[in-house]
């Protein structure tokens, strides 16, 4: 429990989030297995290349992402505080940073998280700043900032949570993040190969398999699936191992660390998978099983959560 016991020494009380008691967690067995990992299609971009054939054992894996309710009882039960709940610790970020920076002035240095903020029009996809603004407040507690919060969202997959804060609820829970390729084993359903969990046929808007972005991105969203942002879990058909979310709503955290392609050495990130509800086939159409960024692990942000793994029965 280190890293609960770090978080609380790092931050100070918070006033309790009340949800509804949240279910207990269901946690599908997937018997183990011989999958093509990656892909060296076209459409797939370079950091899943190459194509390879990866084995992992039978383990067992939640059927959805981790939502509000879940952690909340979480924090109700440790007083843990999640890194976009802490103030910045400037001694810390000024390694991160050239040499010489000054330091921010005191209000700037408050706790916060990246939110997705939809620019007034088109925009040049290569510049994400045009989309993602820093805000101040902004946690799993109040997704969009502090002038919002969890009402009607208990049973949406937590966001703003940091890799570190998803090991530490896993700890509490006795569980562990899944690996990268037992991750991108159990969102294939049993399929192999293919573009999509679900086949090649890509999402048509009147027949949604997942919470992606329909519309132009970033700047106009039409919600045709029913939701602008995350959607409560469970809503969109299951794979075929039961799994839900494993394409759109939420990228999630997995236990490894990030290398460009497998010959690469391991980076300081964190490999996450699934893509989100800012999915769109124009820019990244991450919710193909073979997507996947790497992040550092003390980074939030309002499409990111994550769900657990087990190597025994639960």
């Amino acid at each position: 429990m280190l890293l609960i016991g770090a978080a609380l020494a790092a931050g100070c009380a918070r006033a309790e989030v009340t949800l509804p008691v949240a279910p207990a967690a269901v946690m599908k067995r997937i018997a183990g297995g011989e999958f093509t990992m990656g892909t060296d299609a076209a459409h797939g971009m370079s950091n899943e290349r190459p194509a390879r054939r990866v084995r992992v054992d039978t383990f067992w894996i939640d059927e959805h992402p981790v939502t509000n309710a879940q952690f909340a009882a979480f924090v109700k039960a440790t007083g843990y505080v999640t890194v976009a709940e802490r103030t910045p610790d400037w001694e810390e970020l000024r390694k991160q940073l050239p040499a010489g920076t000054p330091k921010p002035p005191p209000e700037v240095l408050v706790p916060g998280s990246a939110v997705f903020v939809p620019p007034a029009g088109p925009v040049p996809l290569d510049d994400t700043n045009a989309w993602w603004r820093w805000t101040p407040g902004a946690s799993w507690r109040h997704p969009e900032g502090s002038g919002s919060d969890l009402s009607s969202r208990a049973d949406h997959p937590v966001v703003h949570v940091s890799w570190e804060d998803a090991v530490a609820f896993a700890q509490w829970a006795g569980k562990r993040l899944p690996t990268e390729a037992e991750w991108e084993f159990a969102a294939r359903g049993g399929s192999d190969g293919t573009r999509y969990a679900w086949g090649e046929t890509p999402p048509a808007s009147r027949d949604h398999k997942a919470n992606i972005f329909h519309g132009r991105f970033p700047h106009h969203a039409t919600s045709d699936d029913g939701f602008a942002g995350t959607s409560p879990v469970k809503s969109f058909p299951a794979n075929g191992y039961g799994l839900y979310d494993t394409a759109g709503n939420v990228w999630q955290w997995t236990a490894d660390r990030y290398r460009a392609s497998p010959a690469d050495p391991e980076t300081d990130r964190r490999v996450i998978k699934g893509g989100s509800f800012l999915c769109h086939e124009s820019y990244c159409e991450s919710y193909r099983p073979t997507a996947r960024r790497g992040v550092p692990p003390d980074t939030g942000s309002s499409h990111v959560g994550f769900r657990l793994a087990s190597s025994t029965p639960p």
